[in-house]
């Protein structure tokens, strides 16, 4: 049975409840272990990303005078993260008769503060999908995720020059689909995940599959719509980023009036393009598949 909590062990509590938060994120934010991850510095509020253009060089002849001058095409993007947060009340009734098989409560609670960030934390980068290349999807409704469809991404993208860290990430069912195409059933083949990439983050969402050398990756925070297609997308680890602030807090208050604790957690970031042009949308077919 939890006992009455006291300031002291709320303390000890609140630590605790940071620790498994960051543990439930790391386990539970597949998009983070694709995207450039940046962190502003004690005391600044806006992160600065520059961007350059192409340079041109040509031969030279012996002693020409060096006459093509290059601009070096500078621009910039500025990045400000959004305060994101919640709290959960628990009254000393409920912890009193809570039954100790039921576990701690807060530790209960610090996983649900986790969960509940790392879909939002998902869902604000898989947000950005529909936006890239322009706009421009490399898919269409109703159509298969098919190995036929999959490799004409990876060709377009390696053609327009999309980058050359490309990975790919869609619907659980329409990657299905591709496995289909790709894999023979019964098999037993084992395909380590590509070099380069964090086991700890993305293991759960590995499929297995490569077009080209482009890893396959899925994750069921992408929605369907009425027609049941989704949006997934090619992109580059440099075409999306996430921008953190300081670390996850808590706080833990109990309030005398309500007999109760409460149990709050903050954070900031922000999802945002870092370059357009490395990558694109792709809307292909979701439906569930059928069993016969």
């Amino acid at each position: 049975m939890p006992s009455t909590s006291t300031t002291g062990q709320l303390s000890n509590i609140s630590m605790e409840m940071i620790t498994r938060i960051r543990h439930t994120i790391e386990h539970s934010t597949p998009m983070l272990g694709l995207i450039g991850d940046y962190k502003l510095g004690k005391g600044e509020d806006t992160s600065i990303f520059p961007k350059v253009g192409q340079v041109n060089v040509r031969v030279l002849n012996e002693g020409e005078e060096m006459s093509n001058e290059q601009d070096l095409g500078l621009t910039t993007l500025s990045a400000q993260t959004n305060e994101i947060g919640g709290y959960i009340i628990l009254t000393q009734r409920l912890l009193d008769r809570t039954a100790g098989s039921a576990g701690n409560l807060f530790t209960v609670v610090s996983k649900q503060f986790g969960d509940a960030k790392s879909r939002l934390m998902n869902t604000d980068i898989l947000g950005l999908f529909s936006a890239l290349n322009g706009g421009t999807d490399l898919g269409s409704a109703g159509i298969p995720f098919s190995a036929t469809n999959a490799t004409a991404a990876v060709s377009i993208a390696k053609s327009n020059k999309m980058g050359s860290d490309l990975w790919m990430v869609h619907h659980p069912n329409a990657v299905m689909r591709l496995a289909r195409d790709l894999s023979t059933i019964g098999t037993g083949q084992t395909r380590p995940m590509p070099e380069g990439y964090s086991a700890r983050l993305l293991g759960k969402q590995w499929s297995g599959y490569k077009i080209w050398d482009v890893p396959v990756f899925e994750t069921g925070d992408i929605t369907r719509d009425a027609s049941d297609d989704a949006i997934g997308a090619i992109a580059d680890r440099d075409g999306l980023a996430i921008l953190r602030s300081g670390v996850p807090k808590s706080y833990r208050e109990y309030l005398n009036r309500r007999r109760a604790h409460e149990l709050g957690f903050v954070s900031e970031w922000l999802a945002f393009e870092l370059d357009d042009t490395m990558g694109a949308p792709i809307t292909a077919d979701a439906v569930n598949p059928t069993l016969a």
